[in-house]
């Protein structure tokens, strides 16, 4: 009696771990679907416009002379959480003068030489027409806010014009120059242009 007890205890035991292996391996053959409609959410970024400033660092190679071009030097901030490529600059009128400051901080203006007096320095190839749209030579890709290479400092080469007709009092003079009225630049994954760098547009 004790001997068929035992056996009953093995069988049953081994019936047992048979049914509940079939159990588990038929539960995974059940095929589950997915209702109509079914979806997640997410959100896209804001879009912010760039920053574009003055700054001294590096300084500029070429310098302004009466009747020749000279580098500016810029800053080019990116507040997106996306890289930012910018194509093309458009500039303000030939009549818009930049300021001259004594010192490369453009805190004190240079008697003599003013937007009003006028300095006579330009960007170089503005029209008569405000927003003038000119490419650069090669895109700018400025990072997402955070990012490496994020302000930008890019030197802008010749792209300054000092007129013949500038006063003397603008010799050994830091200019700021006008504003920009606009960029051409598209939001988007773009590998950053390497800070600092350098560019130009040639008409």
């Amino acid at each position: 009696m004790g001997s068929w007890s035992a056996r009953m205890k093995v069988v049953s035991a081994v019936c047992g771990c048979v049914l509940v292996a079939a159990g588990a391996y038929a539960a995974t053959n059940w095929v589950v679907g997915l209702n109509a409609g079914s979806s997640g959410e997410g959100q896209s970024a804001a879009i912010s416009n760039l920053s574009i400033n003055a700054v001294a660092s590096p300084a500029a190679g070429n310098l302004l002379y009466p009747g020749g071009s000279g580098d500016v030097v810029v800053t080019i901030a990116n507040p997106n959480p996306f890289p930012v490529t910018i194509s093309a600059v458009n500039l303000p009128t030939t009549s818009t003068y930049a300021t001259g400051y004594t010192t490369s901080a453009l805190a004190t203006t240079q008697t003599g030489c003013i937007a009003t007096t006028p300095s006579a320095v330009t960007w170089n190839f503005a029209t008569a027409t405000s927003g003038s749209s000119h490419a650069l030579q090669s895109n700018l890709v400025v990072g997402a806010s955070g990012a490496a290479n994020n302000p930008l400092v890019v030197t802008l080469t010749n792209d300054a014009l000092m007129a013949a007709t500038s006063p003397a009092a603008c010799a050994n003079t830091y200019f700021s120059m006008p504003a920009l009225t606009g960029v051409t630049a598209t939001g988007g994954a773009a590998t950053s242009t390497t800070s600092p760098a350098t560019d130009a547009w040639i008409s």
